[in-house]
């Protein structure tokens, strides 16, 4: 008599959908338990242990290993500020600062209520400091930056804690904000100029859209060149990239004004970002750098050891940047930058002089 499998067959599907099923909610319930105790807005009214070693952490690093990434840029103190919710904390400043800042109890740093903080460069009397919010404060608008994102179920059991990011983060943004201050001085004409331009991101914004295809086509370009195993494969990378990027201004009749908002862009924010990033690099190879002592209490501190990981993530944001029509150039200047250390030695030096874009140094480097 033959035998039938069906119900079997079904109770075997039925038991693997019920294992599955009790898999999800088991993964939900311990998603949804790890996200107690995270980074909530920052409202502290000094700076906590952590944040000063990681403040001291930047400044070092900045003092020994400056030098490497851009000639000149430690050569002079600056003044720095961070800030959270309720208070911007200005160390370093060179005498009394002005008179809204108030001396901090204990501490041999200076305060203010934070009524319009900023992560860029901030002039503070006769000086310039570079502006940054705290980790906590950072960590804390991601997660909820994400929670408005997300339908109510997801928002309850998304685990929160993987947008929580490495010291490392907080300590390259530091340095990338202290190089705006430090442009502030070294080319003040041309960071009004670049500043200006700003203002014409939705323009850009808009006008973009046309040509979206063809700037993917440079970002892979400009993506491949970095990874160019020889010098003369790089320079014929670049010598593609400049020509597509002629040929899309050309095509899409770009404007002056649009034309010289991707220039500025590249000019004022590559660089930043190539110091930024550049400095964790060169933390990470150097063999004679060695991090504060305390920054070995620091949880999310990985000892500049996840590098090649935020360098790839890097290459995967140049290919595919989101956000804002900005965010692109910080992109294609950093690698610009990049392939300027590799293909033109003291390029950093020329950033400073009129009339002189990224994209200039390399077409001297295509041309010779």
């Amino acid at each position: 008599m033959p035998v039938n499998l069906k119900p079997r067959k079904r109770k075997t599907c039925l038991t693997g959908v019920l294992t599955v099923t009790g898999l999800c909610l088991l993964l939900s319930l311990a998603s949804a338990l790890s996200n107690f105790g995270l980074p909530q807005p920052d409202t502290a009214d000094r700076l906590s242990d952590l944040d000063q070693a990681r403040l001291a952490e930047a400044l070092q690093l900045r003092a020994e290993l400056g030098e490497r990434v851009w000639p000149g840029w430690n050569a002079a103190q600056r003044p720095v500020i961070v800030w959270n919710s309720a208070y911007e904390f200005l160390i370093g400043y060179p005498g009394l600062p002005p008179a809204d800042w108030e001396a901090v109890p204990g501490e041999t740093y200076h305060r203010r209520p934070a009524e319009n903080p900023q992560n860029f460069a901030v002039p503070v009397g006769d000086e310039w400091a570079g502006s940054i919010a705290t980790k906590a404060e950072t960590d804390a608008f991601l997660i909820g930056a994400f929670r408005e994102m997300f339908p109510p179920i997801i928002e309850q059991i998304f685990p929160y804690r993987l947008l929580i990011q490495p010291s490392e983060t907080q300590i390259g943004a530091l340095l990338h904000e202290d190089f705006h201050a430090y442009m502030m001085t070294a080319a003040p004409g041309r960071m009004e100029i670049a500043e200006a331009a700003h203002h014409l991101t939705d323009e850009y914004d808009a006008a973009s859209e046309a040509f979206a295809g063809e700037m993917k086509e440079e970002y892979a370009l400009l993506a491949q060149a970095l990874q160019a195993e020889s010098d003369l494969e790089a320079v014929d990378l670049v010598w593609l990239f400049l020509q597509a990027r002629d040929d899309r201004r050309q095509a899409y009749a770009l404007s002056p004004e649009l034309v010289d908002y991707e220039r500025w862009l590249e000019w004022e924010e590559g660089t930043a970002k190539y110091v930024e990033v550049a400095s964790l690099q060169i933390a990470y190879q150097a063999g004679d750098y060695a991090p504060l002592l305390s920054m070995e209490t620091d949880p999310d501190f990985k000892g500049y050891q996840t590098f090649e990981q935020r360098w790839s993530q890097e290459l995967v944001q140049l290919r595919n940047p989101s956000g804002s029509p900005e965010t692109r150039f910080y992109m294609t200047g950093m690698a610009e930058c990049f392939l300027l250390e590799r293909l033109l030695p003291g390029w950093q030096d020329l950033i400073p002089a009129e009339g002189v874009f990224l994209e200039d140094l390399l077409r001297l480097v295509v041309e010779r």
